[in-house]
């Protein structure tokens, strides 16, 4: 499983993400890839890994939208406290990965600025929150009969790793269980 989640997180390094040019920049040529030229305050598309990069050196910023924030993550916890049972909020199947990144984001800058450690703290343990909350229901989920597509469209990749691997677990369980001729 963790070797799945690591493939989803490759496969979103080098997704496209949109970017906003803080300033004018000539074409950049990497080794075998070039990005650019950027005028000021125009969106373009680029991979996330260069995006970073470019962020970095303050070439350019992600869009306010695509930016996981504590707003956003008690937003979050919010629409999955008020699900009814058995019922999952959706998410974007980006969540998770941008979800680590902030969460290290904010260790980064708690490890410079103490002042960050309570604010670290606390989204570390509202994102615990978060997945202790979807965690209980996809178990929910896993164990009940067939799901609809709908309820599985609202799963995130990494969620639906989760999912099949405890559906196929519970279900040989029960199987065995169940077993009715008295073999062992």
């Amino acid at each position: 499983m963790a070797s799945k989640i690591c493939t989803l997180d490759f496969r979103y390094e080098n997704s496209m993400v949109k970017v906003v040019a803080n300033r004018n920049c000539p074409e950049i040529k990497l080794a075998g890839l070039t990005v650019g030229p950027f005028d000021e305050g125009n969106e373009y598309e680029v991979y996330f890994w260069v995006a970073k990069e470019l962020a970095y050196a303050g070439m350019v910023h992600f869009r306010e939208e695509d930016i996981l924030d504590s707003t956003k993550l008690f937003k979050v916890q919010w629409r999955e406290g008020v699900q009814i049972p058995g019922q999952i909020s959706e998410l974007t199947d980006d969540f998770y990965p941008k979800l680590r990144r902030f969460i290290f984001d904010l260790k980064d800058q708690a490890l410079k600025e103490t002042e960050k450690y309570q604010e670290y703290n606390r989204t570390k343990q509202l994102a615990r929150d978060i997945v202790n909350s979807r965690l209980k229901k996809i178990v929910a989920l896993s164990a009940a009969p067939t799901q609809s597509g709908q309820v599985l469209k609202k799963l995130t990749d990494e969620e639906k790793i989760l999912f099949e691997q405890l559906m196929k677990l519970i279900s040989e369980w029960k199987a065995k269980i169940l077993e009715s001729d008295g073999e062992k």
